[in-house]
C-alpha cells in the first residue's frame, strides 16, 4: 500500500542546503491541529535554524524548516475542538508547555519547560501540510491576505514586543540598527506607531531609500560605524537603540550612542560575539542592556490586529514556489533581501 506523501524541504544536515523531498502526510497527534500550509515566511532566523544555532542534534534531523506559518486547519487531533477546522491560523514559533508560571503569565518564551521550535525541533512550513501543538495556532483576522500575513508572527510580532520591553514612548529617539532587513523594516514602523522619532541604520542605500519614501524614517548608512553619528538635534544621545546586526562594531556604536537613561535591546544570539561594557559609564548614564526574546501568543495577536487595521504595513518583497526557497536564503546571506520573503505553497 502506497503511503500518501506531500512535497516539503527538508534539511538533512546542520549547516547544510535544504532539498526538495517528498515525505509522508503528517499526522495531527493528540492536542495537535493539522494545517494546510498557504505560505511561510523566509528570513534570518531560518538561517540561524539552518546553522544548528538554535540546535544541531543530529537526531533531530532531517528536520523541515520554516517557523513563520500561515495555513488552514483542516484537521485535529485528539482533544481538539472541531471549531478550530477552516480556521486560518499563524504559528507560535517557541514550543511552550502552558501551564508553567511563565507560560501563565503571559510571557510563553520565556517557559521553564520549553522544548525547542517550530522548524528545529520539530517539522515547520516549508511543506504542503505540518502538524503543530493547537496551542501554538494563533488565528488571524478576516481578510488578512495569507502571504502578508507571514511577517505577522515573527518580523512584526518581535517589534511589538522590543517596543513593550524598552518601554518606547512618545517623543523618545530610537535607532535601528539593521533596520531594511525582515524585523528591521517592521521594527521601524512599530516604534513610530508607538510614538518614537526614529533613525533607521543600514548597509544598504535602496533600503535606506526605501525606508525614507514609504514611512518617512531618518535615514544613514552604517557600512561603517565608524563614521555612523546621531542627528545633531540628538546631541544628548539615543534613548533607545535597537541592534539587529549584532556585531561587535555595531554593539560598541551602539552602547556608545545612548543618552542618560537610555536603553540597548539586544536581539541577535551569534555564538563569540561579546559587549565590553564599561560598568562606570553604565551607572553614571544609568543605561539599561535589555535581551528581547521573540514575542508572546497576545502579541502575535495585537501584531495581527495592528496589520489587520492598517498600522502596520507588512514588508514581504519577495514570493517564491517551493522548489524556489534556497534562491531567497541565498538574498538573505548577501544582505540584499528588502524586509521578508515569503514561499508560497
Amino acid at each position: 500500500m502506497r503511503v500518501a506523501t506531500v512535497k516539503a524541504q527538508r534539511l538533512h544536515e546542520w549547516g547544510g542546503r535544504v532539498s526538495l523531498d517528498e515525505v509522508p502526510v503528517p499526522v495531527p497527534g493528540s492536542g495537535e491541529v493539522l494545517l494546510r500550509v498557504e505560505a511561510c515566511g523566509i528570513g534570518l532566523t531560518v538561517l540561524n535554524c539552518l546553522r544548528g544555532d538554535l540546535g544541531n542534534d543530529p537526531d533531530d534531523l532531517p528536520r523541515i524548516p520554516g517557523h513563520e506559518i500561515v495555513g488552514t486547519v483542516v484537521g485535529a487531533g485528539e482533544g481538539v475542538s472541531d471549531a478550530w477546522l477552516g480556521q486560518r491560523v499563524c504559528v507560535h514559533f517557541y514550543l511552550f508547555c502552558g501551564s508553567c508560571r511563565r507560560c501563565v503569565a503571559g510571557s510563553e518564551p520565556l517557559c521553564e519547560n520549553l522544548t525547542g521550535n517550530v522548524g528545529v525541533q520539530r517539522d515547520g512550513g516549508y511543506a504542503e501540510l505540518v502538524a503543530i501543538p493547537v496551542q501554538n495556532a494563533v488565528r488571524l483576522p478576516d481578510g488578512v491576505d495569507p502571504v502578508l500575513a507571514t511577517a505577522i508572527p515573527d518580523a512584526i510580532a518581535t517589534p511589538v514586543h522590543v517596543a513593550h520591553r524598552a518601554s518606547i514612548a512618545p517623543g523618545e529617539r530610537v535607532v535601528v540598527i539593521a533596520a531594511g532587513g525582515g524585523v528591521g523594516v517592521h521594527m521601524v514602523q512599530v516604534a513610530q506607531l508607538f510614538g518614537a522619532e526614529v533613525l533607521a541604520l543600514d548597509a544598504a542605500d535602496g533600503k535606506l531609500d526605501y525606508l525614507a519614501a514609504e514611512f518617512g524614517a531618518a535615514t544613514t548608512n552604517s557600512a561603517d560605524f565608524g563614521v555612523v553619528d546621531l542627528p545633531a538635534a540628538w546631541r544628548n544621545g539615543a534613548d533607545v537603540v535597537i541592534d539587529l546586526l549584532g556585531t561587535r562594531s555595531s554593539l560598541a556604536w551602539s552602547f556608545d550612542a545612548l543618552g542618560t537613561g537610555g536603553r540597548l535591546v539586544l536581539l541577535t544570539t551569534f555564538r563569540h560575539v561579546e559587549l565590553p561594557v564599561s560598568p562606570r559609564e553604565a551607572v553614571f548614564r544609568q543605561i539599561s542592556i535589555l535581551g528581547s526574546r521573540y514575542a508572546s501568543r497576545a502579541e502575535i495577536d495585537l501584531a495581527a490586529r495592528l496589520v489587520s487595521s492598517g498600522r502596520i504595513k507588512p514588508v514581504v518583497s519577495r514570493q517564491v514556489g517551493l522548489e524556489d526557497v534556497e534562491a531567497v536564503h541565498e538574498e538573505i546571506r548577501e544582505g540584499r533581501l528588502l524586509g521578508r520573503g515569503a514561499v508560497i505553497l
